[in-house]
């Protein structure tokens, strides 16, 4: 602006070019601190790759179990120009692939394989890969586990429990118990477990989800009561609310997830860790989830908020909330969307509603589950297909890691 004092300008042409010049300082901030635009068919001109994934669940084990069946699934997901897939690996306590880890610990009693006798993780990857799609593996349960599955049985003394001394919940997967994510034992069982994924896999990262998590009526346990005493000096608060109680457990999740992040990067470089919890209200104060620290601090590479609604109008205000926005300057975010369960699909038109809502403030989306999202041969599944095809008019391809980039042999 010095430069305009060494001319006389008349005053209003002055004050014009000041203006104007203010105005374009004003719009390149505003440029800078905006996500990409989206182009005219919905997608980000620019940056990475929105993510369009979908969940395979263990309902989705009677298409993942047989070769055919994957080979036709993938094609036709890729053919609808979906990006990213998510298959279960470990669910009611057991390991989805051929778990040495598992076995060693006498976890499960067999090795869980595809009718024709193929690893199922194994020929996911090569069938997806071939398409173009990425596939990062999903700790479903987390840090949840069968009351009355093998891991409860051989280590109640992992387990975690209520004030009063009860140790299940009721869940979406009915009653469950909770492993005690404080303890060093748990933190190594599932550092051994995704570090075995990790690293005998072709993976393109791991996912955690809103069970890598603690109810917060959790926690009451001699061997968490003792470590809050211990670090604080005090008693642990009777009520499972109180603010400085729910932080002390959130943080401790937080140091677990920052382990884990570290030990996946080391092994394999370049993958993606990726979390699927709650909306950020639930998740801190109900499920001890304080994802936006995870972000924040750099944990996590990709984040999936869970989003299920059963309206379009209970669905928007999440889109906008501070620590979505936030999230969005930092890494690639998108929205689980409720595809249906089984033999209840979500109606077309709502999830039709609820993507355009999400990618209109460039926002990725995730389908939960492959199932209930793309039924063959169906009236339903013909319905999706057509509008995924409107939603998705042209790919987008998302970058992978190679084998040799992530210090690994080829398979």
């Amino acid at each position: 602006m010095d430069r305009l004092k060494r001319f006389p300008l008349p005053g209003v042409l002055r004050r014009w070019l000041l203006a104007l010049l203010a105005c374009g300082v004003a719009l390149l901030l505003v440029l800078q601190a905006s996500p990409p635009a989206l182009s005219q068919a919905g997608a980000p001109s620019a940056g990475p790759a929105e993510i369009r994934g979908v969940w395979l669940t263990a309902n989705d084990m009677p298409i993942l179990r047989d070769r055919e069946r994957t080979k036709a699934a993938v094609a036709a997901l890729a053919d609808l120009h979906l990006n990213t897939l998510y298959p279960v690996v470990w669910n009611d306590g057991i390991a989805y692939y051929p778990s040495a880890v598992s076995e060693s610990r006498g976890l499960q009693s067999f090795t869980y394989r595809g009718f024709q006798g193929q690893d199922i993780l194994a020929d996911l990857l090569e069938q997806a890969h071939g398409r173009g799609l990425l596939v990062i593996p999903w700790f479903e349960f987390g840090l949840m586990t069968p009351p009355g599955g093998e891991l409860a049985r051989r280590h109640p003394d992992w387990l975690t429990q209520r004030q009063d001394g009860g140790r299940t919940s009721i869940s979406a997967a009915g009653e469950v118990a909770w492993l005690n994510p404080f303890r060093p034992e748990v933190q190594q069982l599932i550092r051994d477990l995704v570090l075995e994924v990790v690293g005998t896999y072709d993976v393109d990262g791991i996912q955690f989800d809103d069970h890598m998590s603690l109810p917060r009526e959790f926690g009451y346990d001699p061997f968490t009561i003792a470590a809050y005493r211990r670090e604080t000096g005090r008693p642990v608060p009777p009520d499972p609310a109180d603010p400085a109680w729910v932080k002390w457990r959130a943080d401790r999740l937080t140091a677990l997830m920052e382990g884990l992040a570290r030990a996946v990067r080391s092994r394999r470089p370049g993958a993606i860790v990726s979390v699927s919890p709650n909306y950020y209200d639930h998740a801190y104060k109900l499920q001890l989830q304080d994802w936006l620290a995870w972000v924040r601090r750099g944990v996590v590479d990709e984040l999936v908020i869970q989003i299920y609604r059963p309206d379009v109008e209970s669905f928007l205000p999440h889109l906008g909330r501070a620590e979505v926005l936030e999230s969005q300057r930092k890494i690639p975010v998108s929205i689980g969307i409720m595809a249906g369960q089984r033999n209840r699909p979500v109606a077309t038109e709502l999830i039709e509603a609820q993507v355009q809502a999400a990618r209109e403030r460039q926002l990725g989306v995730a389908f939960f589950y492959l199932e209930s999202l793309w039924i063959p041969g169906t009236e339903v599944g013909e319905g999706r297909a057509a509008s995924l095809r409107r939603l998705f008019p042209t790919p987008a391809p998302r970058t992978r890691i190679r084998p040799q980039e992530a210090g690994l042999s080829p398979p």
